[in-house]
C-alpha cells in the first residue's frame, strides 16, 4: 500500500477526462499490475483525492462503479476491498498465459491492438501523457534493480501508451488482460530464449525506449513501427524457443 501512495503525481486525469472514469482506471491498473491483489484494502477516500486531485463526490462515484463492476466491495465501516477477478463482459479470460503457445497467441493480438494504439499515442499525447510514459519506462529497470519482478510496471508501460490515446476502449482491454499481456510474468521469456538475463532486459528497454522516444516527438509511424517491432520481436524470441523447447508454435 505505501508503494501505491508513494505513486507520482502523474495520474492527474487530463480536464477533457471524466474524472470518476479516470479513478476507476487508476484502480484496475494498480489491480492489473498486483499493486493490488484481492483481499487488499483499497487506499481511503482522502488518499485517493490527494493522489489523483479530484473530489471526494468524484471518488464515492467511481467507487460506486468499482462495486457495480464487481471489482471490489465495501464493507461499512471498514472499507473497501478488491475482489477475486471474475471473467469480463468482453469475454477474455484473466487467467494469464501459461505456456509459450499461449503467449505466442497472445502476442498476436498485441501486435494489431498496440500498434495503433502508438500511432494514436503520438498523435495525441499531451506533456502530462508523455511524462506518465516516462515514468512507467524508468520503472521497469528499477524494479529489476530492487530484485523484484517488472512485469507490473512492464505492464504500465504499455497501459500508458493506450491512456495516451485518450480512447478508454484500449486502457479497459490492456488492463482486463492484465498479466497475462506480459510474458515474463509466468516464462522466463531470457531463460527460455537461452539468453543472458540482463542482456536481455537491455535489449526489451531499448525497443521500450524507441516506442517512447517516437511518441514523444509526435512520429505516428515511426511509434507504430517501434511497437510492432519490439513485440514481433518478442514473438521470433518466444516463436523459436517454442520450437526448441518441442511446442509447436
Amino acid at each position: 500500500m505505501a508503494d501505491l501512495l508513494a505513486a507520482p503525481m502523474l495520474n492527474r486525469p487530463p480536464r477533457n477526462r471524466n474524472l470518476a472514469e479516470h479513478v476507476v482506471s487508476y484502480v484496475n491498473e494498480q489491480i492489473a499490475s498486483r499493486v493490488l491483489k484481492p483481499g487488499d484494502k483499497l487506499p481511503t477516500e482522502s488518499s485517493l483525492m490527494t493522489l489523483l486531485g479530484v473530489s471526494r463526490t468524484v471518488v464515492r462515484e467511481a467507487i460506486s462503479r468499482l462495486q457495480a463492476m464487481s471489482v471490489i466491495e465495501t464493507r461499512h465501516g471498514i472499507g473497501s476491498f478488491v475482489l477475486e477477478p471474475r471473467r469480463e463482459p468482453l469475454g477474455l479470460d484473466v487467467v494469464p498465459a501459461s505456456t509459450l503457445n499461449d503467449l505466442l497467441a497472445v502476442l498476436e493480438l498485441r501486435i494489431s491492438l498496440e500498434t495503433e494504439c502508438a500511432g494514436l499515442a503520438a498523435q495525441r499525447a499531451g506533456e502530462r501523457d508523455l511524462a506518465h510514459i516516462r515514468a512507467a519506462l524508468d520503472a521497469i529497470p528499477a524494479a529489476t534493480r530492487a530484485g523484484g519482478d517488472s512485469a507490473g510496471a512492464d505492464l504500465q508501460f504499455h497501459v500508458s501508451v493506450a491512456r495516451a490515446t485518450g480512447n478508454r476502449y484500449f486502457v479497459d482491454i490492456l488492463t482486463q488482460m492484465g498479466a497475462a499481456l506480459i510474458p515474463r510474468h509466468r516464462i522466463d521469456s531470457a531463460g527460455i530464449a537461452h539468453s543472458d538475463p540482463s542482456a536481455y532486459a537491455e535489449l526489451v528497454n531499448r525497443e521500450h525506449e524507441s516506442i517512447f522516444e517516437a511518441i514523444a516527438r509526435h512520429d505516428p509511424e515511426g511509434a507504430r513501427a517501434a511497437m510492432r517491432m519490439h513485440l514481433s520481436s518478442s514473438r521470433e524470441r518466444l516463436r523459436r524457443a517454442a520450437t526448441a523447447a518441442g511446442e509447436t508454435a
